[in-house]
């Protein structure tokens, strides 16, 4: 049976061939098949198959993680994904349409997820999270704190007091969201992930009502910062947070 968070979201799709992370952020998706890892008898303490994926288009990337996640079994190893959207609103599977309050032209796609609606965009750093709960002993609500967590510590490594809160899901630096999760079970095994702004456009979040909630405020981490951050720097130190927090 399906769990459906209702948490802030989180998609993604990405063909299982890995691709370089390049430095210019873009790259495409070499095929559309999705074919899970070869069975190695994965022990729940192994480490995910990390693949930086670079800049995807929202759609093929989420049925990518959707098929991986319906043909994994119980010796599929974990991956983490970490990646980039071009401009895009997502809706979670219940989400209220009444929370797109003016899309334009970006476009609007509704997921599997719990939540409402939420932005994606270049500068926003997303690691989807294809884990396998069960064989790691990890109930979703350990999981999710634990994905709060390594953002929050990633965050107090460039001098931001980052919290998260427990009647909403996500990370907040003074009230202003700047990551957002969402998680999907199914079988006892997860995807989707989070999605921490870096060094992105943030006016988008003004056409929404982000994660359901009107006036809620969005930052990013340059706004936050004298100097930009390193986009590709921040995503491997918040992998290795992710990872070490598992």
């Amino acid at each position: 049976m399906a769990i459906l968070r209702n948490t802030c979201e989180m998609q993604s799709t990405v063909p299982l061939r890995q691709i370089g992370y390049h430095s210019a952020r873009t790259s495409t998706l070499i095929d559309n098949q999705l074919m899970p890892s070869a069975p190695n008898n994965t022990k729940k303490t192994e480490t995910p198959l990390v693949r930086h994926l670079g800049l995807q288009p929202f759609e093929a990337t989420f049925e990518s993680m959707r098929r991986f996640s319906e043909s994994r079994d119980e010796h599929t190893r974990d991956e983490i994904w970490l990646l980039e959207h071009p401009p895009v609103f997502t809706l979670g599977r219940a989400g209220r349409e009444e929370h797109l309050l003016a899309p334009g032209e970006i476009p609007v796609v509704r997921t599997d997820r719990g939540g409402q609606v939420t932005y994606h965009g270049p500068g926003q750093a997303i690691v989807y999270t294809l884990i396998d709960l069960k064989r790691r002993n990890l109930g979703i609500r350990k999981w999710v704190e634990s994905l709060e967590r390594s953002v929050i510590e990633l965050l107090a490594d460039y001098d931001i007091n980052a919290r998260n809160r427990k009647d909403a899901p996500g990370v907040y630096v003074e009230g202003r969201k700047i990551a957002s999760l969402g998680l999907r079970v199914q079988r006892g095994r997860t995807y989707h992930g989070l999605a921490l702004n870096v060094d992105m456009d943030l006016e988008p979040f003004q056409r929404i009502n982000p994660c359901g909630y009107a006036g809620l405020e969005v930052i990013d981490m340059r706004r936050l910062l004298d100097t930009p951050p390193e986009f590709e720097q921040v995503g491997a130190d918040l992998l290795e947070l992710l990872i070490e927090g598992m």
